[in-house]
């Protein structure tokens, strides 16, 4: 974008200092005066009626308070809310603890509070749970037979929710097309694997009323309303803080089951209570990611065009319907005709409940399965009708002419130039070259290949709030629903506040994550931070500007379109030696008596920005890899990522989501995957199982930017914080399968680990 005083400059992060120093405030670090350590005691069981409990052996430890089972909280809290966005969903009784029966391992089952930690630890481990095992499902297409177990047997099948929409002829358009391609597609769970695992604490303070609960999570807002619901008590009772937050990536919104627990815990018994998740927990117990079988019929002329999409989507959300909104299939399905014009399409999901861990939101939560799905079959039609990637892309691509758009699925775009992007992308690639150099290394026997991914995003979802609030003094500070976990919101904010007010950065100050000290937020998640919160802070800092140049008027006695301002300072037009320092005017705006012109006293704005509909990012990553035909190993040579998020900010913190994020990307192509087995065991339980990418593995991360301002927002920003999920994946097992392509090797479902690919060349050179 165009640079400002502050907007569209690379600043460095303002937070980072305090981090440097040691000075966080993770949850971990939150010291309450007399407070009792929760540890749970978790099924070892996928699925088990729980027979009888015993805890007499814990009442003997040194240390031991109390233990508490699900029907004992059952007769005193009520279960968990449905989100609004759910209620199309089949109804379910979730409460934070288990009830008559277990339904995976890992689910809580008995509340142990000591005095110390190391006491909890010690009493959990006696307390005996017997259990009645029961047959538990895993594959969620085997979850959806008839005969297949009932995770819960109030319902008539293991279907959650269920989705079906067409757009168009389909039947005629495959009747009529040239070439028909379908393709079978596992986009497999995952596990966030953030820095620091989830945790919270709770204090209540009997002559106020009020329970204080700090948590790391995304959504302070929402999990007070939670807490609220479950335990009977107004908002305004609870107080919920995100303090400093070591990574989300999805994983940390909504409602847990922990969180409630504490909170339930402290209120019942009035006394401080705090747990923090082990990592062994963390990978059962914290919410998984992706997770979808998908069927797609794709129609084709012969010269490329796409005629038709027909899919099948089975998305398996584990135990729960986890989701703080809706399922993640549902955003899939939204976003299935991603950045190509699709005439016709015809769309079924069905959401199923298995014996495994619940699967909710992870980086992109739907898009990155919807572009997986896309990304693939265009590299699979094109290598059927005898055409490069880059060509079918470039005759399916929305076009400027095409904008305003919806898409079949729904979904209006508000803005893009698809095809710069594109020739941007090869541009920067050399990808003419890269083509050349592939077929000489081809000639010595090397393994190379080259993927490409075109992709668009549906981000910035709902509204959002901030408070710009103007001291005596001349600072500001600026109160934001938006929760930050590491991506830089502090410095955005002061960048896009200091634009208006034309103050240094060091004299404003970001405040999120407190429910007592902001107006009701929604959070952060799905890249909304910048365009929602972003545009909230723009438009009150431009009333606060207003405001102030109205009280500068009347102190200087002339008109408020007669002043100038820059720099702090407010000036008469054509006399310059006639001006009011922007801190005169705040100790005006606060007078006792009131502020000049009879204005109430007072400077600040609160504005809640509601776009109405989501803004549309997209962007073409490629990459180059070569692999070991000995070891099946995967060398990434070059990743390039050019993205069009709108007006851009922050370029450096844009550089920094979209390194992130292609790392985590790579991480599912190559390495990640929670499994179970038949019967419903965890088999990756710690990092020595689930693999996730080191700093060696993950290259250097070539990037551009086109800018297309999106239309629908203040500030003409998209989303850019989950590019690098929704793009990696297809980008690079398009380039490993087109490395495997001289071997007749057509197909592999991701992660493409080294024992995966050392299988198939081995497979197709005995053939």
């Amino acid at each position: 974008m165009t640079e400002g005083r502050y907007l569209g400059r690379s600043i460095r992060r303002l937070e980072d200092e305090r981090f440097l120093r040691g000075l966080s405030n993770f949850t971990d670090d939150i010291r309450l005066e007399r407070a009792l350590s929760l540890v749970i005691v978790r099924s070892p069981y996928p699925h088990a009626t729980i027979a009888r409990i015993d805890w007499s052996g814990a009442a003997r430890v040194r240390g031991f308070v109390a233990a508490f089972r699900g029907t004992d909280l059952a007769s005193w809290i009520a279960p968990f809310p449905t989100p609004p966005q759910s209620a199309a969903a089949r109804p379910q009784q979730r409460y934070p603890l288990a009830i008559d029966r277990v339904r995976y391992v890992g689910e809580g089952v008995v509340a142990v509070l000591a005095e110390t930690r190391a006491a909890a630890i010690d009493a959990a481990a006696e307390i005996m749970v017997e259990y009645d095992e029961l047959p538990a499902v895993v594959d969620p297409e085997t979850a959806l037979l008839s005969e297949a177990p009932r995770v819960h047997p109030e319902w008539p099948d293991n279907i959650a929710f269920a989705w079906d929409h067409q757009h168009g002829d389909i039947e005629a358009v495959f009747r009529d097309a040239d070439v028909v391609v379908e393709l079978e597609l596992v986009n497999q769970r995952v596990h966030a694997a953030f820095m620091e695992p989830r945790a919270a604490a709770a204090t209540y303070d009997a002559q106020s009323r009020q329970l204080t609960v700090w948590a790391s999570t995304q959504t302070p807002h929402t999990l007070r309303a939670g807490i609220a619901t479950v335990l009977g008590l107004p908002e305004h009772q609870i107080r919920v803080i995100a303090p400093d937050v070591g990574g989300a990536f999805g994983a940390k919104g909504g409602l847990y089951p922990e969180y409630v627990l504490v909170a339930a815990l402290a209120w019942k018994l009035q006394q401080p209570i705090k747990w923090v998740e082990t990592r062994s927990e963390s990978f059962v117990a914290t919410n998984h990611g992706r997770d979808q079988r998908q069927r797609v019929r794709a129609a084709f002329r012969r010269d490329g065009t796409l005629l038709g999409l027909d899919a099948d989507i089975v998305s398996n959300l584990g135990a729960w319907n986890a989701s703080p909104t809706r399922p993640t299939a549902v955003l899939t399905g939204f976003a299935l005709a991603g950045p190509y014009r699709v005439p016709t399409i015809r769309l079924r999901i069905r959401c199923v409940v298995t014996n495994t861990t619940p699967q909710s939101a992870y980086r992109g939560a739907g898009r990155p399965e919807a572009s997986y799905l896309l990304e693939r079959l265009m590299d699979a039609a094109a290598s059927r009708l005898g055409l490069d990637p880059v060509t079918i892309r470039q005759k399916n691509l929305l076009r400027p002419e095409d904008f305003p758009y919806t898409s079949p699925t729904g979904v209006p775009y508000d803005s893009g130039n698809y095809p710069a992007v594109l020739a941007e992308a090869l541009r920067c690639f050399d990808y003419a070259a890269a083509r050349r150099q592939q077929a000489t290394l081809r000639a010595q026997g090397r393994l190379v290949g080259i993927g490409i991914a075109s992709f668009c995003e549906l981000s910035g979802p709902g509204w959002e709030s901030a408070t710009v609030r103007a001291h005596p003094d001349g600072s500001v500070t600026v109160l934001c629903g938006i929760a930050p976990s590491g991506q830089g919101h502090a410095t955005m904010l002061a960048q896009v506040v200091g634009e208006i007010l034309e103050l240094p950065l060091e004299r404003i100050r970001a405040v999120t994550g407190d429910t007592a000290a902001i107006q009701q937020g929604i959070g952060t998640f799905g890249s909304r931070s910048t365009a929602l919160g972003g545009s909230a802070a723009y438009l009150a800092a431009q009333e606060v500007l207003e405001k102030a140049r109205f009280i500068a008027a009347h102190a200087l006695e002339v008109d408020p379109a007669d002043l100038d301002y820059r720099d702090g300072v407010f000036t008469v037009r054509g006399v310059p030696d006639r001006s009011i320092a922007w801190d005169r005017v705040t100790r005006l705006a606060y007078v006792m008596e009131g502020p000049p012109g009879g204005v109430e006293p007072g400077l600040e704005a609160t504005r809640f920005f509601n776009p109405g509909r989501r803004n549309i990012p997209f962007g073409v990553h490629i990459a180059m890899v070569e692999i070991d035909p000995e070891t099946g190993e995967v060398r990434v040579l070059r990743y390039l990522a050019v993205d069009d998020s709108g007006r851009i900010v922050n370029p450096l913190l844009a550089e920094g989501q979209i390194h992130g994020s292609v790392a985590q990307g790579l991480g599912q192509a190559l390495f990640e995957a929670i499994l179970y087995s038949e019967s419903g065991q965890p088999l990756t339980q710690s990092f020595l199982d689930y693999v996730v990418p080191r700093a060696t593995q993950v290259p250097s991360i070539e990037t551009a930017h086109c800018e297309t301002p999106s239309p629908i927002n203040p500030l003409g920003a998209k989303g850019i914080g989950e590019a690098g999920t929704t793009a990696a994946p297809p980008a690079l097992v398009n380039a490993v399968l087109d490395a495997l392509r001289p071997l007749g090797i057509e197909h592999l479902d991701m992660p493409l680990t080294p024992e995966r690919i050392w299988q198939a060349i081995r497979s197709a050179r005995n053939s």
